[in-house]
């Protein structure tokens, strides 16, 4: 129909809102908003509004406002870190049109160049973590260990409905963790796992690895005791400290989870940024989010795919092993290209380089009278 695209998306004409207030016996737009609107909360006032400026105008201005603020830097601290991320990376992929999409693309296996770097993501998340299977990211680490906990109830042997939080957690994990809890019956217990989880029954424990006090802790004691009880244990990670640290999977972990935004992502006023899950090769059913795989086309020819699908929403629908398992592509991407573009020793280099600083500031700390608590540690 000609003129079809303006009718459907440049809005109503003067004809269809005549037709319309018509049908709803009003006379005009005003008598229909009196009529729909509280008369307390109306005003009668204009807009207090500047004129219009052209955008040579408007971004001169703007950039006179910006010069207003004082840019301070972030201590926000529980897992969030100012990075730096590679130009090369930035301009190509960042700021690509090409790489934009918040999942793994439906019909992926059109989109062999993401699949390829998401690949490499799950690889590099293995590497780390010292586990044998990872998912291409979920949304956050918060929804991470909320999936973790779905994921200790369906293949724990433990009777109880009680899943342990190291009280050292991130408290933004903790609070996804206590609100999924409450929608599927869980008992949350958050204590000091070295001195509470000897007494208590549960099905999981999440530990945080370093501490959110900054603490850096052998976990493998606590991952034998929540075995002992046919519990599952989850280590919520730090990404870079793995670089330099023994990895969970070789504690005994079954599963380790985190955030890759210390891998070259901003911290965006804290999201969105790709979380990491990574579990045992035995439990590859139960794992929740999107996973990446090597097949071949009808060609005969190496292809990526995605693999074990049976296991999601789309297959599955309410049966699925997670209904919250969207990706972060693009960040899990840049995570990945920006380990690609340090290389392993790189990325030691920078470990250190946060690690030795720290120890600076500690001494520093110390010298001037202050207490330092943890004796053990990778970064603040």
């Amino acid at each position: 129909m000609h003129g079809d695209f303006i009718r459907r998306h440049i809005g109503p004409s003067d004809a269809d809102i005549e037709a319309m207030l018509a049908e709803l016996g009003c006379r005009s737009v005003d008598d229909l908003i009196n009529q729909v609107v509280p008369a307390n909360i109306i005003s009668e006032r204009g807009l207090e509004m500047d004129p219009p400026r052209s955008e040579r105008a408007a971004s001169t201005y703007l950039r006179h406002m910006r010069h207003r603020n004082q840019v301070f830097v972030s201590m926000i601290g529980c897992g969030y870190h100012g990075t730096v991320m590679p130009p090369v990376i930035r301009r190509n992929v960042f700021e690509n049109p090409d790489w934009y999409t918040a999942y793994t693309p439906y019909q992926a296996e059109v989109s062999q160049g993401r699949l390829e770097v998401l690949l490499s993501f799950q690889q590099m998340i293995c590497d780390l973590t010292g586990m044998e299977l990872a998912n291409a990211s979920l949304l956050d680490e918060a929804t991470a260990g909320a999936e973790a906990m779905s994921m200790c109830r369906r293949l724990s042997k433990a009777k109880s409905n009680v899943f342990f939080v190291d009280d050292r957690v991130h408290p933004q994990t903790l609070a996804v963790i206590k609100t999924r809890a409450g929608f599927m019956g869980f008992e949350i217990l958050v204590g000091n796992p070295d001195k509470e989880l000897a007494r208590r029954e549960c099905f999981g424990v999440l530990l945080q690895y370093p501490a959110s006090t900054g603490g850096l802790h052998n976990l493998s004691d606590v991952i034998s005791l929540a075995h002992e009880k046919k519990a599952l244990a989850v280590v919520a990670a730090d990404i870079l400290s793995l670089t330099l640290v023994k990895p969970p999977g070789e504690m005994g972990a079954d599963i380790v989870i985190g955030s890759s935004q210390r891998f070259g992502v901003p911290m965006g006023y804290g999201g969105p940024h790709a979380a990491f899950f990574a579990t045992r090769d035995a439990h590859k059913r139960s794992i929740p989010g999107r996973i990446i795989g090597v097949s071949k086309d009808a060609q005969g020819r190496s292809a990526l795919r995605m693999a074990l699908q049976t296991r999601e929403q789309h297959i599955r629908r309410e049966k699925a092993t997670s209904n919250i398992c969207t990706a972060q592509v693009l960040l899990a991407n840049i995570s990945t290209l920006y380990a690609m573009y340090h290389g392993p020793e790189g990325l030691k280099t920078i470990a250190s380089r946060v690690h030795r600083l720290t120890c600076i500031l500690a001494e520093g700390l110390t010298r001037i009278g202050y207490e330092i608590v943890e004796s053990h540690f990778f970064d603040t």
